[in-house]
């Protein structure tokens, strides 16, 4: 089912499956700035990743010393989600366990999406939490995919100096490092630069950028460690992905508590992080 809300400037619609942005439209202009979603490239549009980001190795991951096993960035992207809290221009959905998850994740938690509409911005915030009696462990992150072409720009606010990580197609993990930006603030969308698969970055100076071309999007990701930036190659759209968390490498962690950049969680306590997509054009 599909909620939608709206402002003076914008429309927005989200589907509770999965808590996904369909839709963020200009009242003004008449633009659609999300990717479609058609299936004939790639089904998604704007998937939450929960409670892992990428692959797990051999889909595995061990917790007091049991293996569990995970999909690809988890489970809630294909969970339906309940709807909370909704007003003319904002909307809440929430996930919580099932039968199911608790044996892929023993951990009760308690997911929330929020949408609120500020002008002519979207802010998307998802809370993680913590019904459990002990630490949770968890990664989690955004996927929302923008319309754009080849030959758009990717500027962020200052220059940067960093190094992209790399998925090794054969198993989908983390292979090696390579130069991305020399004292640089501008990646070309091209077909060539996602054919390795993502760009994932950390250790930024920036906090926002913008997505420059027929459509311009200024797109903030705070303060998280790791960003990956994808699209099929060619295809019209561009994946702005802020991360809490990491795909796994090729190395096996004895224990979650282990994994590169996994979030960790005390009983009782919350965690939460924000984007904003601000429609400059």
């Amino acid at each position: 089912m599909f909620f939608k809300i709206a402002n003076d400037y914008l429309t927005c619609e989200i589907n509770d499956m999965g808590a996904e942005l369909h839709s963020l439209r200009s009242k003004e202009n008449g633009k659609e700035y999300i990717w479609e979603g058609n299936p004939d490239i790639w089904y998604g549009q704007a998937p939450i990743l929960f409670p892992v980001i990428g692959q797990l190795n051999s889909d595995t991951y061990y917790y007091e010393g049991k293996a569990y096993h995970l999909p690809k960035h988890g489970f809630a992207r294909k969970m339906q989600f309940k709807a909370g809290e909704c007003g003319e221009s904002k909307a809440s959905f929430y996930l919580e366990p099932t039968e199911k998850t608790l044996e892929m994740y023993p951990f009760d938690f308690l997911l929330t999406a929020d949408f609120e509409l500020d002008g002519r911005a979207l802010i998307n915030t998802l809370s993680v939490e913590n019904r459990s009696d002990k630490t949770m462990y968890f990664s989690i992150g955004a996927h929302p995919a923008f319309a754009c072409k080849l030959g758009d720009i990717i500027e962020f606010e200052q220059p940067e100096t960093i190094c992209t990580e790399r998925i090794d197609n054969t198993n989908m993990l983390i292979d090696r490092k390579f130069p991305c930006l020399e004292n640089e603030s501008r990646i070309v969308i091209t077909k060539e630069i996602f054919e390795p698969d993502a760009l994932i970055l950390s250790g930024m100076k920036s906090k926002k950028l913008r997505i420059k071309g027929e459509n311009e999007i200024e797109f903030t990701f705070g303060d998280c460690p790791v960003l990956g930036i994808w699209a099929k190659p060619g295809a019209p759209y561009v994946c702005i992905e802020p991360w809490y968390g990491i795909n796994d490498s090729h190395e096996v962690k004895s224990d979650i508590s282990l994994k590169r950049e996994i979030r960790s969680l005390e009983a009782g306590k919350t965690f939460s992080f924000s984007w904003k997509a601000k429609i400059i054009l």
